[in-house]
């Protein structure tokens, strides 16, 4: 079995907006009430996959999800034609772009039954991200249906919260080798609210019969959250060898690196100091919430958004790297503006899955060609724009079911209608 990291994107629905609904992810709250483009940002996404292709990597896809979200209305004895204004924003929230929050991964390598395993992420911390989990799930089950290869878990019981990837790390010396599992947590960040539980941690863990031994559970910084870093992967990335994190990103950071370098000896730790980099720069660049990939040619390369390059003390410290003899050798810049604006920069698009592609049902990966008949749908049926008075409009509803239901289509993908 050849194991690769496929990097599955969400594709950004046609209801993406900018309701400012997410408390902590100062981005998003920053730009409450401005316009949306939710075609340019579902264009912006496709062409970092195109990007992701031109460097040899794996690429699949998730499905926007149904919205508004009718089923999760009715169950709150409502309506979208006469829910109440917040209640009706987060029933069209298209959050479910961000796949880097829709489930935790553990590759075959580090199992005890020698299957990756899926557990979806419940959310539940956030009222419009918490209902989620159902859609997410139907979408696991199906590319991943292969049970002597997969097992796709439900969510963790409320109230422990658990926000998937985005609080997650793996570190191994190859892809297909045992690797070490993190498992980053928070406990308070001053007004914002920590959203990964450490029972949600060790939950996961457990479900996915992982190896005490290489399995550390981490704490985030208060500093951290407070500052605007709602998940770990705000502020740190791992891939291969290499952990690329902040200074302040962790509650005791001496303390972990000296557990990870007695799992993992030659594991490389590249800090970027807060007197160099600020936390603020961090988050407002997003330049740890960047895709940190290993290339076929075996060196290590950041996918960055274009802020980090607009962020003078992030692009001059990425120069001084680069320049370096350090283990990331290579910059790639994508623009996700759109998805910026709402608090995800690119590895909130993506989630990572290590696994053999011809176990994956074949409707969720992607090649050129077809990447050209999504862009191609998304042309001509996604709203060129969204502003806060259209998220009441029935049209806006109808557009976006039927946007939806005509990419599944040509996906052959009619089973998540």
């Amino acid at each position: 079995m050849a194991l690769t990291e496929i990097n599955f994107d969400g594709i950004v629905g046609p209801t993406h907006n900018y309701a400012g609904l997410s408390l902590g992810n100062l981005a998003a709250t920053s730009n409450a009430g401005r316009t949306s483009h939710p075609r340019a940002a579902a264009l912006q996404g496709i062409a970092k996959m195109r990007a992701n292709l031109a460097l040899g990597l794996a690429q699949g896809i998730f499905l926007p999800h149904r919205r508004p979200d009718d089923a999760w209305l009715d169950a709150l004895g409502t309506h979208a034609q006469d829910a109440d204004t917040g209640l009706l924003a987060n029933a069209l929230s298209a959050s479910p772009m961000w796949a880097a929050n829709a489930a935790t991964i553990s590759p075959a390598p580090d199992t005890a039954d020698g299957r990756c395993h899926l557990t979806v992420a419940n959310l539940v911390t956030m009222p419009h991200r918490s209902h989620e989990w159902q859609g997410t799930l139907a979408q696991l089950r199906l590319a991943f249906a292969d049970t002597g290869h997969f097992a796709v878990h439900g969510p963790i019981p409320a109230p422990f919260g658990d926000e998937g990837a985005a609080n997650h790390m793996r570190l191994a010396t190859s892809h297909a080798a045992p690797g070490v599992e993190i498992f980053v947590y928070g406990e308070k960040g001053g007004a914002f609210p920590a959203r990964q539980h450490v029972e949600a941690s060790r939950a996961v863990a457990r479900l996915h019969g992982l190896d005490p031994a290489r399995t550390l559970f981490v704490a985030q910084s208060q500093d951290a959250i407070a500052a605007g870093a709602f998940h770990n992967d705000v502020v740190a990335v791992a891939n291969g060898h290499v952990l690329f994190t902040h200074e302040q990103a962790f509650a005791d950071r001496h303390g972990f690196y000296a557990d990870l370098r007695r799992i993992m000896p030659d594991v490389e730790i590249v800090e970027v100091p807060a007197a160099r980099i600020s936390l603020a720069d961090a988050i407002r660049s997003y330049l740890f919430n960047a895709q940190l990939v290993t290339l076929p040619t075996g060196e290590s390369a950041l996918i960055l958004p274009t802020e980090a390059r607009d962020t003078p003390a992030v692009w001059r410290w990425l120069q001084d790297m680069i320049a370096g003899n350090g283990p990331i050798r290579r910059i790639e810049l994508v623009d996700v503006r759109e998805s910026m604006s709402n608090g995800g920069g690119p590895a909130c698009l993506r989630l990572r899955v290590v696994a053999d592609p011809a176990t994956v049902d074949p409707r969720f990966l992607v090649d050129n060609p077809r990447l050209d008949a999504i862009a191609d749908i998304v042309s001509r049926h996604w709203p060129e724009a969204i502003t806060p008075a259209d998220l009441s409009s029935p049209a806006l509803w109808e557009q976006a079911v039927h946007a939806r239901a005509e990419l599944l289509a040509m996906l052959d993908l009619r089973e998540l209608i």
